[in-house]
């Protein structure tokens, strides 16, 4: 049994504006399906880091939220505070920064809610009986909505291969406690021939976790939780993660944790496959994409939908342009990269960027099929699905 994508391309015109064309996808895709009347609607979204214009522009927001509200719905956009330092680690901090990437009230046509409080305490622990996280820990404002509706900017991500719907839900809707809970397992590791000792992690780790002796860095894994930002910044790929198997575990958390936001609640969700950063939202800046802009997905079935993304991914050209994953190609001695300037070989090169799954070849030690698998495994959604065109 398969689930419906529904995918529109971002071409436009004057009869036809993109905020158009997402409202015509969400209602072909069945939005209109749900019954919101009096109900409380979490719109999960990343709201950007201070600094990373990557995430979803708040026009599109808006047309989701007037949707629910002519539905009948009392939504609201919200995200959890993070792990780490940085414009989103408590609700103040949290919400200027959403305010000044434009998702504010006249903007967006409703208010901003963090999920988990002020301090990324206010939590709730719903019991779904995982084998990684029995008890996972939501913000509080995510479980006690009637609906949860995601919003979600498709990009690759160091820990978990890359940023979809399912890691929008699972870690974003996560209490910092929860986000704990997830990392425990994924903590990093320093390749010593690599690192030039720059310090960047070392100013960085909020938890006091990393230092630089002797122009080498090394790591205090009894203050390290594993949020990975030294991996992040790291431009020298000294700051690892420690294994595939600690990745593909980050993985089966987050799902699990997936699991526990969806139970019980009707949901969909909804990618945009656009500025296709390498790289999560959660920084401070976005590197440059490594795809053309493809358009946006929408379906009822997470699982599906991330499947469905990846795969556009891997199917789509890399941008010729100077990005991380051309500097990948190189630095592997990837086949392409020696063809890239050769008129002959031009569709050569183009079949084996086709062919190349983007995700790993950005992020070694990830597995993001592995997290996949187990969302299907533990029925979330299921990763066969029949692409329709809106």
């Amino acid at each position: 049994m398969s689930s419906k994508v529904y995918f529109t391309d971002l071409r436009a015109s004057q009869t036809g504006n993109l905020l158009q064309k997402l409202e015509r996808l969400v209602k072909k895709a069945g939005i209109e399906d749900i019954d919101f009347k009096e109900k409380f609607v979490a719109l999960k979204i990343h709201f950007g880091e201070f600094g990373n214009v990557a995430y979803v522009r708040p026009n599109y927001a808006a047309v989701i939220v007037r949707i629910v509200k002519e539905l009948g719905g009392k939504p609201f956009l919200t995200d959890s505070n993070t792990l780490y330092s940085g414009s989103r680690s408590n609700a103040i901090d949290h919400i200027h920064t959403a305010m000044v990437n434009g998702f504010n009230p006249i903007a967006v046509g409703c208010d901003v809610i963090i999920a988990d409080g002020l301090r990324g305490k206010d939590e709730r622990i719903v019991d779904i009986g995982g084998t990684y996280c029995p008890e996972p820990k939501i913000g509080a404002a995510i479980a006690e909505a009637d609906i949860v509706l995601s919003i979600t900017h498709f990009k690759g991500h160091e820990m978990a291969g890359f940023g979809g719907a399912i890691k929008n839900l699972g870690m974003g809707a996560g209490s910092v406690a929860g986000k704990l809970d997830m990392h425990s397992t994924a903590q990093p590791k320093v390749e010593d021939e690599k690192c030039i000792g720059c310090r960047i992690c070392e100013k960085n780790c909020a938890h006091d976790a990393i230092h630089v002796t002797n122009k080498l860095a090394a790591i205090n894994y009894d203050r390290c939780v594993g949020c990975g930002q030294c991996v992040a910044l790291c431009k020298n790929e000294a700051a690892v993660m420690g294994s595939t198997e600690s990745g593909e575990i980050l993985n089966y958390k987050i799902a699990e944790y997936t699991k526990a936001v969806l139970k019980d609640k009707p949901n969909f969700h909804i990618a945009f496959i656009m500025n296709v950063s390498p790289e999560c939202d959660c920084w401070g800046h976005n590197d440059a994409a490594i795809i053309p802009d493809l358009g946006i997905a929408a379906s009822f079935d997470p699982v599906a939908l991330d499947q469905a993304c990846a795969d556009l991914v891997n199917a789509a050209p890399v941008l010729r342009t100077e990005n991380m994953l051309t500097e990948k190609e190189h630095s592997h001695h990837h086949e392409c990269c020696c063809k890239e300037h050769s008129h002959h070989h031009e569709n050569e090169a183009e079949e084996c960027d086709a062919k190349t799954d983007k995700f790993h070849l950005l992020h070694p030690n990830t597995n993001w099929q592995a997290g996949l698998r187990y969302a299907e495994e533990i029925g979330i959604g299921t990763r066969k699905y029949e692409l329709v065109r809106v």
